[in-house]
C-alpha cells in the first residue's frame, strides 16, 4: 500500500509531501478494511458463538463492532499532526505513537509490535499446516469412509512451510506486488463463502444440532472452569477478529487529500466494520446452527464436514494460499498488520 516518492514528476502530481499523488477513496479504503479483517479467524467465531449462546454472541459482536468503530475513528485523527487536516502525515503506527506519546511508548510500542509479529506468524505456520493436513484427512476420510483412522503429524508441513518462506522471501519487494491483495480478497471469501454454505446446507436439510441462548452448559462434560475459559477465548477470538488497528495509516497513505483524510477514513470504518459485523454473524451464526454445542474449533480443519471432500478441501487450499502471502506481508515490515 506504499506511495513512494516522486521523483521526476510535475509538482501538480504530487502530493503536500512530495509523493506521487494518493487517488484512493471511500470505496478502496471500505474494500482494504474488508479484506485485512475477513481472515482465518472467521471459520473459528462459530466456536465462539457456540460458547456465549446466541444472545451474548450476537451482543458481544455488536458491541466490538461499535467499539471498533469508535477507536478506528480516532486513531484516523491522528494520522496527520498535530492537526488532524494539515499536520504532517504519519505513515505507520508507531509515528503516529512517537509525534503523540514520544519516545519511550514509540519503542514499547515497538517491542508490543515485534512480539505480536512473531506471535502471528507462528499462528499462521500452525494454521497452514493444519489445513495440509486436513486436506489429506478429507481424501483419506472419502476413500476409507468417515471412521477410518486417518492421523497424520503437522511437522513436516510447518518445516516445508518454513522453507517456503525462506524462498519467498528472496524475492524483492515480494509484499509490495499489487496481485496479492487481490488474491488475499478472493480467498478469504473463498473460505468464509464455502463454510458458511456447507453450514447453511446443514441446517437447511434439517439436520442442525440444538443450540442455546446461553451457550454451553455447565455440566459432567465441562467444568465450571472450563466454562470461564472458554467464554474468554470466545471473546479473544472475536476480538482478534475485529482487529486492524495497525494497517490503518497503511490505509489512509492511499486516500487523496480531498475530503480530508480522517473524513474519509471515518466513512470507511463505518462501511467496512458493518460489512464485517454482518458477515461475523452469517459465519458464526450459521456455524452455530449446524453444530450446536459441539461445534469444532475451525469448520473446515476441524472436520464439522466430510462430504461434498473436494469442497472442504478446496476451503482450505484458500486458507493455505491466503496464509503464504499474509505471512510475507507481515514480516516485511512490523509496524504493519
Amino acid at each position: 500500500m506504499d506511495v513512494e516518492a516522486g521523483k521526476g514528476v510535475s509538482s501538480v502530481e504530487l502530493d503536500d509531501d512530495g509523493r506521487i499523488k494518493r487517488t484512493g477513496n471511500v470505496i478502496t479504503a471500505t474494500t482494504h478494511i474488508v479484506t485485512v479483517v475477513v481472515g482465518a479467524g472467521v471459520l473459528a467465531l462459530a466456536w465462539a458463538m457456540a460458547q456465549l449462546g446466541w444472545i451474548a454472541g450476537i451482543t458481544i459482536m455488536i458491541i466490538f463492532a461499535c467499539i471498533s468503530i469508535y477507536t478506528y475513528n480516532l486513531i484516523a485523527d491522528c494520522y496527520r499532526y498535530p492537526h488532524p487536516l494539515n499536520g504532517k502525515r504519519n505513515y505507520t503506527y508507531m509515528q503516529a505513537v512517537d509525534a503523540y506519546l514520544g519516545g519511550k511508548m514509540h519503542v514499547f510500542c515497538g517491542l508490543v509490535q515485534y512480539g505480536k509479529l512473531a506471535g502471528i506468524t507462528v499462528g499462521y505456520t500452525i494454521t497452514t499446516s493444519t489445513s495440509l493436513v486436513a486436506i489429506k484427512k478429507a481424501i483419506c476420510f472419502h476413500k476409507r469412509g468417515h471412521h477410518a483412522y486417518c492421523k497424520f503429524s503437522n511437522n513436516p508441513f510447518m518445516i516445508g512451510f518454513g522453507m517456503l518462506q525462506i524462498l519467498l522471501s528472496q524475492i524483492p519487494n515480494f509484499h509490495k506486488l499489487t496481485w496479492l491483495s487481490t488474491i488475499a480478497a478472493i480467498t478469504s471469501f473463498g473460505y468464509a463463502l464455502i463454510g458458511s454454505s456447507l453450514s447453511l446446507a446443514v441446517v437447511v436439510s434439517g439436520k442442525g444440532k440444538t443450540t442455546s441462548l446461553f451457550g454451553n452448559k455447565v455440566g459432567p462434560e465441562l467444568s465450571q472452569a472450563d466454562k470461564v475459559w472458554r467464554v474468554f477465548s470466545a471473546l479473544g477470538n472475536i476480538a482478534l477478529a475485529c482487529s486492524y488497528a495497525t494497517v490503518v495509516y497503511d490505509i489512509m497513505d492511499t486516500l487523496k487529500s480531498y475530503p480530508a483524510e480522517c473524513t474519509q477514513m471515518k466513512r470507511a470504518n463505518v462501511f467496512g466494520i458493518t460489512t464485517m459485523t454482518i458477515l461475523f454473524l452469517l459465519c458464526g451464526g450459521l456455524g452455530y446452527a449446524a453444530f450446536g454445542d459441539h461445534t469444532p474449533g475451525n469448520i473446515l480443519t476441524g472436520f464439522g464436514f466430510y462430504e461434498p471432500f473436494w469442497l472442504v478441501a478446496l476451503g482450505n487450499v484458500f486458507i493455505i494460499t491466503h496464509m503464504v502471502g499474509a505471512y510475507q506481508v507481515r514480516k516485511s515490515n512490523p509496524e504493519r498488520k
